[in-house]
């Protein structure tokens, strides 16, 4: 069983190999804002909800060779990190891709759906 909680403890406050951190301004009062370079995040943002790492349930679009796949994380294929992230081509036409995405991400959070549909249009 993954716990999710756990995994983003250790990598918000131990260790990441994808953290990168960026200070906005010099001097005492300064402001972090970390930044995640993992190929699979959404959004390129460290946080919680847009962690691949530590979301059981996560999915992203991502474009290799000229076609645009939707990859979907499960929990049911974390004993096998080789198929951990199943692999789902969409279609060229933006309208079908829209729909694709609505029917494999239906019981996904709507924040997530929403990323995934910015990540296709852009």
């Amino acid at each position: 069983m993954q716990h999710d909680e756990m995994i983003w403890q250790v990598i918000n406050h131990q260790f990441c190999s994808y953290k990168s951190t960026l200070a906005k301004s010099k001097g005492a009062n300064r402001d972090k804002r970390q930044f995640c370079k993992h190929p699979y995040s959404t959004t390129g943002l460290c946080n919680r909800s847009s962690c691949p790492l530590a979301n059981s349930k996560y999915a992203t679009v991502r474009e290799e060779d000229g076609r645009i796949h939707l990859y979907i994380k499960t929990v049911e294929r974390a004993h096998s990190p080789k198929n951990l992230w199943e692999k789902i081509y969409l279609s060229r036409n933006y309208g079908k891709a829209l729909a694709q995405l609505d029917e494999h991400l239906a019981y996904f959070p709507k924040a997530q759906i929403h990323r995934n549909k910015q990540r296709l249009t852009k």
